[in-house]
């Protein structure tokens, strides 16, 4: 505290609970060594160089912060250490070189590893510094790492995302946050180098509760898009004249958009990975069950993936629904005339 003459006022410990009391104390004292963060003074840490993790960093490593990566697969990170970014042998070694450490991985049990392993991220973090999760996954988890890393005095943030990877390369996604809002408030360079729009949530686990309502919105979303196009196509229509008329209209979606010339042009690459898109449904439908919600849509959506998935077309993006549905109506949509 500051006196009126200047100066600091220093408080005895029972006096200062007085004031304050113990959980706004710690707030207090949180905010207080709550760091600067710049890319001259923050060292970051990233976990996950993948279809979206590979340009979210790499707007980082532009932005003039220092990096240190780590992935599975270090050929995968090949071109961001021709960009300057350092490689660390596990994420542990990782957090040990970093200041704040971002991972944006596959699955929670990848999120569980990378975060509170033995050779985890937290295990190598010191006091005061950051985790930031990007991966998609389980509210409990977020708040599980929450937990564990405020026990060492380390801060934890979920922060998923959406845009696919067209979003990751442009740099416009949405970020979807959890946790202590002056940590998210001061991550703002970083946030600002890699999306559009962002948006604190609430606390741990907000982030990624937001994340599922979006992946709701898209999975019946995209039987939509792809019943419409086969519908289109049965009926002799020129699919990118409907497309014209239908887009900018009150049908018209980010996947009708951007997904659909794709299936138009026989394009599956992933933006984002069926088996990815399955696993979030199930973390949505195992949220909804806890909350006693009856959510018929998404199960739906849930069990065509699963013939996606069943159809060898798992490491397609989500668009790939469109060769399960078409395989359903006895159509080649690949070798449509």
């Amino acid at each position: 505290m500051t006196s009126p003459c200047g100066g600091d006022i220093l408080l005895p410990a029972g006096r200062a609970l007085q004031l304050f009391g113990s959980k706004s104390l710690w707030r207090l004292a949180s905010v207080m060594s709550i760091p600067a963060i710049s890319p001259d003074k923050t060292r970051i840490g990233w976990i996950g160089t993948g279809v979206m993790g590979s340009s979210m960093v790499g707007h980082l490593i532009a932005a003039g912060f220092q990096a240190t990566l780590y992935n599975r697969r270090q050929e995968k990170a090949a071109g961001l250490l021709e960009k300057g970014a350092r490689w660390a042998a596990s994420p542990k070694a990782v957090a040990e070189a970093s200041d704040v450490v971002f991972s944006i991985v596959g699955f929670p049990s990848d999120v569980r590893d990378v975060m509170l392993g033995a050779q985890g991220a937290l295990a190598g973090s010191r006091t005061g510094s950051i985790l930031v999760d990007m991966t998609t996954s389980e509210p409990s988890l977020a708040v599980e790492i929450h937990e564990a890393a405020k026990a060492k005095g380390v801060s934890s943030i979920d922060a998923p995302v959406s845009g696919g990877d067209i979003g990751a390369k442009e740099a416009r996604l949405s970020i979807m946050i959890g946790g202590d809002k002056a940590i998210v408030d001061a991550l703002a360079p970083c946030w600002n180098a890699m999306g559009k729009t962002i948006v604190h949530q609430g606390g741990p686990g907000a982030g990624q509760h937001t994340k599922m309502v979006n992946q709701i919105l898209i999975a019946s979303g995209m039987i939509g898009v792809c019943e419409a196009l086969l519908y289109g196509y049965k009926a002799g229509l020129d699919l990118p004249t409907v497309l014209n008329s239908v887009g900018s209209g009150a049908a018209g979606s980010w996947s009708l958009s951007n997904l659909g010339p794709r299936i138009m042009n026989n394009n599956f690459d992933p933006g984002f990975y069926v088996e990815h898109f399955i696993k979030d449904m199930g973390i949505a439908l195992a949220e909804s069950k806890r909350m006693g919600l009856c959510l018929p849509g998404l199960a739906l959506a849930h069990q065509l993936y699963l013939a996606v998935k069943a159809q060898g077309l798992a490491k397609n993006g989500t668009h790939a629904l469109q060769l399960a549905l078409a395989q359903m109506a006895g159509v080649d949509w690949k070798n449509r005339k």
